[in-house]
């Protein structure tokens, strides 16, 4: 059987799973919609936010950010993690007592405001689309490999997909959809990871592989790997980061840009307890360490396997032919993800950093560039193809990198559609809307919402894990501060938190504008995305710390200036804040 029909028997058979899921448990009614009927169990939860949680960014650029960039990049596991601890401990809890749909709801509730609603609405949208652009072009990047189709192609396919079974079955059928992704998911991740480790250290445990010895060098994986680099002028894998300013705020960026993020707080409205919410985010974070553990290894492993592919007598020897190349670059090629240009014309192939620093080493070995360009993305999708495992491996992380594209794309959607037509809809435009009437208007939202994030995933402003970085940035500049405030504090008013929201939106935005383009359309930035150009040093990845301190601040300033909430809105907030007990999630 040929690679591809392996890889459409995984894929295609995942898919059908998907979609009987979504027909057998349809969504019947708002509550169904919205937070799966309120019935969902902690442990069935907490697979289904795993999956929600370990998107395109985790499966398949993570590892390969990390690969590139060594510890500097372990920025993305310190952020994301911690992240997840704070929302499970600070926010989660609080938010099911109160006992609403969405975060909106919240948040126009707690500041007695529907300008406050309408302004939430705003930023959950723009960030979910952002995130949405990350997951699609990741799925993009899985279909145009191992479906033999380009990206854009790949893009429609997933589009259609997530069409069928979000817009159908609505929170009860994504909740068991994401349950049967998560094991897809975590079984392709880790399957390959085992292979590998073994191969290279011995260790069927890749996170214990990882500081095991290599086993054809006799050497420490990790210090082989920093030798097999350097002698290639990149910095060593281990090294430490210069900017210490722009670690500390990226990781508390995707901290609390976590901790704001609608579409995996809503998860926590679909179970029937405050108690049940907290051991959902108990077993997710079970089920999201089997991947974070992995995912370091991964990259290290695949960073050394990349490179020894390239110079399988050393670094010290000559670079293989381009026309003994291994088959899996002829494949990656084709999708136009790995480009090689023979520069010096000698017929091989030249990896190593092309810089200033090394450009005396490489005119003594007669080298006039780098010529291999690899795109990260690839790097966890390719890796059973470098390490040549066999055939129903590559088929299975296929379907593995589709299902974590896929899963979380569906949860933003819900996320999306639940805000338009809950939110915007029926809190704002129309309060008599019929159920029926909302139904249809959340899944018409959601297909509109689909056909967008379907044309920006073509032209991603970044790899998948730096644009979903760009919208916890966003989430953590505008949502995660009224969270916080509207949950903690009883002075902060409906007027602190819309100029709060608006500010840190405006400012967040505005920053990452100027280095990415504005509204990521490419060609419109005003400054090119260099170190040098950072105000401070700060990355535009790392902005959204900034933008929740101007949040806060504006939102205190303002509130302080003005008339306290109401004395009902105070009490409100204390109840809150004492998660004994909780009504279903309800609708006005």
């Amino acid at each position: 059987m040929s690679q591809f029909a392996i890889n459409l028997l995984f894929v295609g058979g995942s898919f059908a799973l998907y979609i009987g899921i979504a027909i057998w448990a349809k969504a019947g009614s708002t509550s169904d919609f919205y937070v799966a009927g309120g019935g969902v169990h902690p442990i069935t939860n907490g697979a289904a936010i795993g999956a929600d949680w370990m998107s395109a960014a985790s499966f398949i650029s993570m590892a390969g950010l990390i690969a590139a960039g060594g510890y500097a990049n372990s920025t993305f596991l310190m952020g994301w993690t911690g992240g997840y601890v704070l929302l499970a401990m600070l926010l989660a809890p609080y938010l099911r007592k109160f006992g609403k749909f969405t975060v909106p709801e919240f948040i126009g509730d707690r500041f007695y405001s529907k300008n406050a609603r309408l302004v939430a609405v705003i930023c959950l949208i723009v960030a979910s689309v952002t995130y949405v652009i990350g997951q699609m072009a990741g799925a993009g990047v899985a279909f145009s490999r191992f479906l033999e189709v380009d990206a854009t192609m790949g893009l429609i396919i997933a589009a259609v997909v997530v069409f069928v079974y979000a817009v159908l079955g609505g929170m009860k059928g994504i909740t068991y959809t994401q349950v049967a992704q998560y094991c897809v998911l975590i079984t392709a991740y880790t399957i390959p990871a085992v292979f590998i480790s073994l191969q290279l250290t011995g260790n069927a445990l890749p996170p214990l592989g990882l500081f095991s010895t290599h086993v054809d060098s006799g050497m420490p994986i990790l210090d082989k790997l920093n030798q097999v680099i350097t002698d290639l002028g990149f910095n060593e894998y281990t090294a430490d980061v210069d900017n210490k300013l722009n670690m500390v705020l990226f990781t508390l960026t995707l901290m609390i840009g976590t901790a704001g993020l609608p579409h995996v707080i809503i998860r926590f409205f679909t179970v029937p307890k405050v108690a049940d919410a907290r051991w959902s985010a108990g077993w997710a974070l079970v089920f999201i360490a089997l991947l974070y553990l992995t995912a370091p290894a991964v990259a290290s492993m695949a960073r050394l396997n990349l490179m020894t592919t390239i110079y399988p007598e050393g670094t010290q020897a000559e670079p293989i032919q381009y026309d003994e190349r291994p088959n899996w670059i002829r494949d990656w090629e084709v999708t136009g993800l790995i480009q090689f240009t023979d520069k010096n014309e000698d017929g091989r192939i030249q990896l190593y950093n092309d810089s200033p620093e090394f450009e005396s080493t490489a005119q003594a070995r007669g080298w006039e560039g780098n010529e291999l360009v690899v795109n990260r993305d690839i790097l966890v999708l390719a890796n059973p193809e470098i390490a040549n495992l066999p055939g129903w491996v590559i088929g299975l992380i296929a379907a593995g990198g589709l299902a974590a594209a896929l899963s979380t794309a569906a949860g933003l959607l819900l996320a999306i559609s639940s805000a338009v037509s809950h939110d915007l809809i029926k809190g704002s435009i129309n309060p008599n809307i019929t159920e029926k009437g909302e139904l249809m208007a959340a899944r018409i939202s959601m297909a509109v919402a689909i056909v967008v994030a379907t044309y920006l995933g073509a032209n991603p402003p970044g790899f998948a894990a730096q644009v979903v970085a760009l919208a916890f940035g966003i989430a953590a500049a505008s949502l995660f501060p009224a969270l916080m405030m509207g949950i903690f504090s009883k002075r902060v008013n409906n007027v602190g938190a819309i100029a709060g929201m608006l500010t840190g939106l405006a400012f967040t935005l505005t920053y990452i504008f100027v280095y990415k383009g504005w509204l990521f359309i490419p060609g419109t930035n005003n400054l090119a995305d260099t170190p040098e150009n950072w105000v401070l040093g700060i990355s535009p990845l790392s902005i959204g710390a900034v933008g929740a301190v101007v949040n806060f601040a504006v939102a205190f300033i303002v509130s302080n200036a003005t008339e306290e909430p109401p004395v009902e809105i105070q009490e409100l907030v204390e109840s809150v804040r004492y998660p004994r007990g909780a009504s279903q999630a309800h609708d006005h």
